[in-house]
């Protein structure tokens, strides 16, 4: 009776979902130059979230699978002459990332409330600080916002929250992630991001635990927004 069991696929979700569309394309459903159903169709038919068929296509985009033609949709490619047989992990899925922010960062803005100081709050203002300048001089602002959200961390006095919250932000790096921000980031996106970013410290400043949770937690919400649900028309 073993013998029958399958073994069990423990590979991101977006990365099983890249091998069946792949495979469609291999196996002569979409030849080259044809354009995939859209993003829904291919949710509904694979039964899975678009947002998981959007990070799927992604990771095929990145090996050269299909391309996506702004506005037009998604196509299939010639096949790479060495094309990987399954889907390599290029990062967790960002759509699982900023639900993973949102739960610890929820709760580490809370316990920075009740330590928020003068003292504790400058590491806060310097990265918000370098963020705003980095914006006025068109550079990328991605490591003064990392700041302000692992000053915020520390403000708790706890070392294993101020790791959690920067090996979290850092997943930005990843393959998957970076394709995401080429194509979402603009300048118009991080001033949205610097205003939430304001409206945190305010929180802060005035030691109110329920306002910097709720401004921390929409601020989290707005970025999943820009950044993973930004491109949808691409797919449709």
């Amino acid at each position: 009776m073993l013998d029958q069991l399958k073994p069990v696929d423990n590979r991101r979700l977006y990365q099983q979902i890249a091998d069946q569309i792949r495979a469609l394309i291999r196996n002569g459903d979409f030849a080259p130059g044809t354009r995939l159903p859209p993003e829904r169709d291919l949710a509904q038919q694979l039964g899975v979230s678009r947002p998981s068929v959007r990070e799927a296509l992604i990771a095929l985009e990145i090996e050269g699978a299909v391309e996506v033609r702004m506005g037009a949709g998604v196509y299939a490619c010639v096949p790479p002459q060495r094309a990987p047989a399954a889907t390599a992990v290029m990062g967790e899925s960002p759509t699982e990332l900023m639900q993973a922010r949102a739960a610890v960062e929820g709760v580490v803005v809370q316990l920075a409330s009740a330590r928020a100081s003068a003292d504790t709050l400058r590491p806060v203002h310097d990265a918000l600080a370098a963020m705003r300048a980095d914006i006025r001089h068109g550079r990328l602002p991605l490591a003064s916002d990392r700041a302000f959200h692992v000053a915020i961390a520390a403000m708790t006095g706890n070392s294993v929250l101020v790791r959690l919250v920067g090996e979290l932000f850092d997943e930005r790096h990843s393959p998957i992630s970076q394709q995401i921000s080429a194509r979402a980031e603009s300048q118009q996106t991080w001033m949205a991001a610097l205003q939430e970013h304001e409206a945190i410290l305010a929180a802060l400043e005035n030691r109110d635990v329920i306002l910097a949770q709720t401004a921390m937690l929409s601020h989290l919400d707005l970025s999943r927004r820009r950044w993973v649900e930004h491109s949808r028309q691409e797919w449709s």
